[in-house]
């Protein structure tokens, strides 16, 4: 094999969580950097769970992440007859052989085993069947499953890993296991063998939950004459109580669409996902796709498991804090017109944009945005922290309120005053609209922050943001003067 070539093979049994597309984003990694192919492949051969649901869920998932595939997606299920006939060759080769033992049986045995303190392995029973033997039990109609011979080798069978080094174990550690079940239905191990040298796969980059089923398959390799692809075992991703995360026991804050809905940018989660069990080797966090693209080595990937570090009960940090930290730093850092195509969805989605900002208002929009983003977390913000800036129905918090606002009764007769004052103007300028506030602070011998607190609240329902001044400019006089107008509506 010269070319360098990946897999992402999800099975479409629910949606696509973080370990996943953590996953699927290494090997895309590693294929950019080598020049190689990524090959999508969906392993749906659990047919009672897989959906069509989930399946277009993943898809969707890789797209707003930006992993792109080279070919694909490929289905496995299509691909039965090639399973089956490898089946049947490791059968003709002597490389397995029909087991007849019930489960029954498997169950007593195991059960006596662990009595006795014994492994707890399959005992080869019907590995040493005479072909009349396994002639008769068949016609007899006894049901079967397909188990792999097991090499009888002194020694060790291993491979080496990119990221664990030399993985070894001896071979009588290793019993012979199922390949086809008693319904006809080969399995996981054998079909996913047997894609990936159909697919000419060079590089298996997966998670070191899979490592038992690597070493069987390094003799199915053999047995099938086929090369070993170099493989690359990833870490878990833990919870905080140390507990790998499932879909079944963390719920959607692990599912990918989790992060979408709530307003992250996409190369920046991909930013944190990278993060989440590979290192570059320095404190360095930041990295641009192409950077990142670079920088990225088999190598560098921990060893140790990594620790994905949310919070269910906090409504502002609600996942890992460097996840927030890294969308933040995104929203503040972006070229304001890719921000500006981003918020445009949210805003969209929120019913508030507007087809003027695409048009003769697009500075005000991108002005506005960039004035704004210093603050805000996630997109999600732009719509609903910074609502006032698009809308006349904003929420104004309590907090500030209380604090601002209704501390200051004075304020029900102040404000509308002030938006008086500002309706004369000739030309409504920051500076100038700073003059009047404190200029009518000094009157009422207040100090300035008491107006200009409580006008920031009255007009953008918030504690605390941009400066006033500027505040006011970007949502424009009109507004500012209806809103300071409405003040004793508050009280």
């Amino acid at each position: 094999m010269t070319e360098t070539r990946l897999r992402f093979p999800p099975s479409p049994t629910g949606y696509l969580h973080i370990g996943g597309a953590r996953t699927a984003l290494y090997n895309w990694l590693f294929a950019k950097k080598t020049g190689g192919k990524l090959i999508l492949r969906i392993e749906d051969t659990d047919a009672e769970r897989s959906t069509e649901e989930s399946i277009n869920g993943i898809l969707d998932g890789l797209k707003w992440l930006g992993i792109d595939w080279d070919e694909g997606p490929y289905f496995q299920t299509r691909f039965s007859d090639d399973h089956l006939a490898a089946a049947r060759k490791l059968l003709d080769q002597g490389n397995a052989y029909k087991c007849f033992c019930t489960k029954e049986v498997l169950d007593a045995k195991r059960e006596a085993a662990l009595a006795a303190k014994q492994n707890l392995g399959y005992d080869g029973t019907c590995r040493h069947l005479k072909p009349a033997e396994v002639r008769a039990k068949e016609e007899a109609g006894i049901p079967f499953v397909v188990r792999f011979r097991v090499p009888e080798r002194q020694g060790t069978l291993g491979y080496d890993d990119k990221v664990l080094g030399r993985i070894e174990c001896d071979y009588r550690e290793v019993d012979d296991f199922v390949i086809v079940r008693s319904n006809g239905k080969p399995l996981y191990l054998l079909c996913n063998v047997v894609d990936d040298i159909r697919d000419k796969i060079s590089h298996i980059i997966r998670g070191q939950d899979h490592m038992t089923n690597t070493t069987r398959q390094v003799l199915l390799y053999e047995a099938l004459g086929a090369p070993l692809p170099v493989f690359a075992h990833i870490p878990l991703t833990l919870d905080t109580k140390k507990a790998k995360i499932s879909k079944r026991s963390h719920g959607e804050i692990v599912a990918v669409h989790f992060y979408r809905e709530h307003g992250f940018i996409p190369w920046a989660f991909n930013n944190f996902l990278a993060l989440l069990g590979w290192s570059p080797g320095n404190d360095r966090e930041i990295f641009t796709r192409q950077e990142m693209i670079e920088a990225f080595t088999l190598e560098r990937i921990n060893k140790s498991s990594s620790i994905f570090n949310f919070r269910k009960d906090d409504p502002k940090f609600f996942t890992d804090p460097k996840a927030i930290a890294i969308n933040e730093h995104y929203l503040r850092t972006m070229a304001i017109e890719e921000i500006g195509e981003l918020v445009r969805q949210e805003l969209e989605e929120a019913g508030l944009w507007n087809q003027e900002y695409a048009g003769e208002k697009r500075q005000w929009y991108l002005k506005t945005l960039d004035l704004i983003r210093e603050r805000f977390h996630t997109l999600k913000d732009f719509a609903t922290l910074g609502r006032a800036y698009f809308a006349e129905d904003f929420r104004i918090e309590d907090k500030p309120l209380q604090k601002n606002v209704l501390k200051f009764p004075e304020l029900q007769d102040w404000l509308p005053a002030l938006a008086d004052r500002y309706a004369r103007m000739d030309e409504f300028s920051a500076e100038e609209a700073e003059r009047l506030a404190r200029e009518l602070a000094e009157e009422k011998d207040v100090k300035p922050g008491v107006i200009i607190n409580g006008m920031r609240t009255v007009v953008t329902g918030q504690l605390a943001g941009p400066s006033m001044i500027e505040v006011l400019t970007a949502i424009g006089r009109d507004r500012v003067v209806q809103r300071l107008r409405r003040t004793g509506e508050l009280f």
